[in-house]
């Protein structure tokens, strides 16, 4: 029993209310009326339940939603407070009105360079590095003069999802009363103006006329003008925006009456101009064709209704508006006031006045140029159809390249002679070539300036071509015998040549030897080499060694014949018979 006490008893220091006893079994009488209540809440016959808050509870709430756990609220009441957000786990976010300061402190300048502010200009709230000011020759931490005022410390802002898209949020609305005070300064401006021109009008005695009999007995066109002049004068701009039309219908303001402009049937939708859909591309987005939609049909783009948007973009005044505007731009640089908008006239005369300068300059630099150098003969050259030979004449070919309709084409001739055939020759000179000499063909003579002899010069050639090939034999033949004296020395220099034989082949016999033993120390170094490379290969990356002592230099004959030996080929079909 002492166990049981003690377990049931409320934890110690008893400072929460919270009691861990789970909550006592309803009797079946209970259970019957808290049901009973409940559908006479649902009929709207009984009043709502009401949480702690005072809040009425929705009675088609499930009672596993609006019952709350016997181990959080010690009350048992049904509330709906643990299904709302709960205040201490809400993100606190800035007001609307909330935004970054501007500017510096205008308040509190300092007149002393204080420790850790920047050096340049002197302020606390940044350094050196991130200072905006012009770099000063001697910074303000060794003058001590001009120190910049601080900036604000920023405050950290954060907002909801309706601040960060707050487009006019920290928009100060008094910015807006500096174009009000422009606006109403040129109003001021314009009335004052107005009453100096009736001044003067006054004094010139214009006004008398508008209202003398004259005027008023049939002359009203004389000064009709003067009085559209003063009405449009009196007239703001703004009164005229009713009677602009909207984009897409006409808008009567006198009768309020709206008219629809219908598309004109003609017209046709750029897409459906060309249905191949290989032809010019259609952005629906921007309802831009640019291309050309009738480019591979053959018409001419200048006798279609639509080019494609590149067509009028390049065509007509398009292009001098953009050079002028270029023009523009260029002159607005150099320090011309001129503004296409502003002053069309003044631009187009400026521009005008411009080219027919530039042109004079280029004229005259051409002029000193060829006075300097010359080369005036070179600039008068035929047009480039004539140097280029290009005509319109048709010329039509066979599939074997002969001519079947028009003229054949001229061969282009260079500036030497040729076809010349001189002396009855039927060749020319350089047709017959034999041992490295030129000739004739047609005499196979390898004279250039003989006469030619035809069939019996090349019976000749020939005879004479095989006379030479049999004189060596003959001369063979026909050598004088030697005397003693002339084979004595012969026999000399052929033992000089057998002792020089001799002694050149032991020197040979000692280099093969010397060549054999250092390809055998260079096949020892690379077996050496191999093992140590293959050690390497089965060690870890990061334990290799590196090659830091490694030398660098030209490898000897003997090391690239071992290297060669030793070298293995995957494709050899004895290369697993090379070690053994």
């Amino acid at each position: 029993m002492a166990s049981g006490a003690v377990a049931n008893a409320p934890p110690a220091g008893g400072g929460t209310d919270v009691s861990l006893e789970e909550p006592k079994k309803m009797t079946r009488e209970d259970w019957r009326k808290k049901k009973e209540l409940e559908e006479q809440r649902k009929l709207g016959n009984a009043p709502a339940e009401v949480d702690e808050e005072g809040k009425d509870i929705n009675p088609h709430i499930p009672q596993y939603i609006s019952s709350v756990p016997w181990y959080i609220d010690p009350s048992k009441r049904p509330t709906l407070k643990h299904q709302r957000p709960q205040p201490e786990k809400q993100k606190q976010y800035n007001s609307s009105g909330d935004w970054y300061k501007r500017g510096v402190q205008e308040h509190a300048v300092a007149t002393r360079y204080r420790k850790g502010a920047c050096e340049n200009c002197g302020a606390l709230t940044h350094k050196k590095k991130d200072c905006m000011e012009r770099p000063r020759k001697v910074g303000a931490k060794y003058t001590g003069m001009n120190i910049a005022p601080d900036e604000h410390v920023q405050p950290q802002l954060m907002f909801d999802y309706d601040g960060k898209r707050d487009r006019w949020n920290g928009y100060n609305p008094e910015e807006h009363m500096k174009i009000v005070e422009e606006y109403s300064k040129v109003d001021l401006a314009k009335r004052t103006l107005k009453a100096q021109k009736l001044q003067e009008e006054l004094a010139s005695g214009k006004l008398e006329q508008v209202n003398s009999p004259r005027h008023q007995w049939g002359e009203e066109e004389s000064n009709s003008q003067t009085e559209r002049d003063h009405n449009s004068e009196d007239e703001d701009e703004d009164k005229y925006a009713d009677d602009i039309d909207m984009p897409g219908q006409n808008f009567d303001s006198k009768r309020r009456i709206t008219v629809r402009n219908l598309r004109i049937r003609e017209d046709i939708a750029k897409y459906l101009r060309n249905l191949d859909p290989n032809s010019a591309y259609y952005d629906p987005k921007t309802r831009a064709m640019r291309e050309n939609p009738y480019a591979n049909t053959g018409k001419n783009p200048d006798e279609v209704g639509y080019a494609g948007d590149n067509f009028v973009r390049y065509t007509g005044d398009t292009i001098s508006m953009a050079q002028t505007q270029l023009f523009a731009w260029e002159a607005y640089d150099k320090g011309s006031e001129v503004h296409l908008q502003a002053d069309p006239t003044k631009l187009e005369l400026l521009y005008k006045s411009f080219k027919v300068k530039k042109e004079d300059f280029k004229a005259q630099q051409k002029e000193s140029i060829l006075e300097k150098y010359g080369g005036q003969e070179h600039l008068d050259a035929p047009p480039p159809e004539l140097l280029l030979a290009q005509t319109e004449d048709y010329v039509e070919y066979s599939r074997h390249g002969t001519v079947i309709k028009g003229q054949e084409k001229a061969i282009a001739c260079s500036k030497y002679e040729e076809d010349v055939k001189i002396n009855n020759h039927t060749c020319i000179w350089g047709s017959y070539w034999k041992e490295g000499k030129w000739g004739y063909k047609c005499c196979h003579s390898f004279v250039k300036y003989s006469y030619c002899t035809g069939e019996a010069g090349k019976e000749i050639a020939n005879t004479e071509a095989s006379l030479m090939e049999e004189q060596p034999e003959d001369e063979e033949h026909m050598t004088k015998p030697k005397t003693l004296m002339e084979i004595h020395q012969e026999k000399q220099k052929e033992k000089k040549k057998k002792k020089h034989k001799k002694s050149s082949n032991s020197d040979s016999e000692g280099e093969e030897k010397k060549k054999q033993e250092k390809l055998k120390k260079a096949l020892n170094a690379e077996e050496a080499r191999l093992l140590h490379i293959k050690e390497i290969m089965q060690l870890d990356e990061r334990k290799r060694p590196y090659n830091s002592q490694y030398e660098t230099r030209e490898p000897t004959e003997e090391e690239m014949e071992a290297y060669r030996m030793k070298r293995q080929r995957p494709d050899d079909p004895m290369a697993s018979f090379l070690g053994q």
